[in-house]
């Protein structure tokens, strides 16, 4: 392996979202270290999953067939619909096992700095799902950042003509927070998502 393969190597894991230069190195020489039990292996896996993983036609959800495990699944409850940001949001929610229903990954959220507008990410093919019958009950579960509270408002404005339940995930103190260090925000949505004890 030359210098120049080395170097690409570590360029291109550096690309990856919270790696930089120096965990890139070390992240190469670990791997260079352990070619028949850590590089190869993880190289083919790799190019298996580049080969096999697609985009699910019904929700968005990346796995090996379309529609994905999720949307397959007799057992899940098709009348309430998470919507999400990116599909990391869904694997969040399926790793906590909080939500026996489906799942609609928008592919973003809405951003005038940004460009993004409603036609670049899945609000239209969201509205079309709302619209079927066996469709009662649409979750927001958007990010708390301005872009996903702007798409949150956006989407429940499109589906205000629909006779469905359109609601949104708490927000406020997490459990096991301490108030001294929670930022004002959170303390806002706290207080103002009160509810009876």
């Amino acid at each position: 392996m030359s210098q120049s393969e080395i170097d690409n190597l570590i360029e291109l894991l550096a690309r990856l979202p919270g790696i930089g230069p120096r965990s890139a190195r070390r992240l190469a020489l670990s791997l260079l270290k352990k070619p028949d039990s850590l590089m190869r292996p993880l190289a083919k896996s790799i190019i298996d999953t580049a080969d096999s993983i697609v985009k699910c036609n019904e929700c968005g959800n990346l796995d090996t067939k379309s529609p994905c495990n999720i949307c397959d699944d007799q057992k899940r409850d098709i009348s309430v619909i998470v919507v999400i940001e990116e599909v990391a949001d869904l694997w969040a929610l399926e790793r906590a096992a909080v939500h026996k229903g489906l799942y609609h990954v928008l592919g973003g959220s809405l951003s005038a700095i940004d460009g993004v507008s409603p036609e670049n990410i899945g609000i239209a093919s969201l509205i079309e799902r709302a619209k079927k019958e066996e469709t009662k009950e649409i979750i927001l579960a958007m990010n708390a950042t301005i872009d996903g509270q702007t798409t949150a408002y956006y989407i429940t404005d499109q589906l205000s003509s629909i006779d469905i339940k359109v609601s949104r995930l708490a927000r406020g103190v997490p459990v096991g927070g301490e108030l001294d260090y929670m930022d004002d925000g959170t303390l806002l949505e706290a207080i103002e998502s009160r509810q009876p004890f």
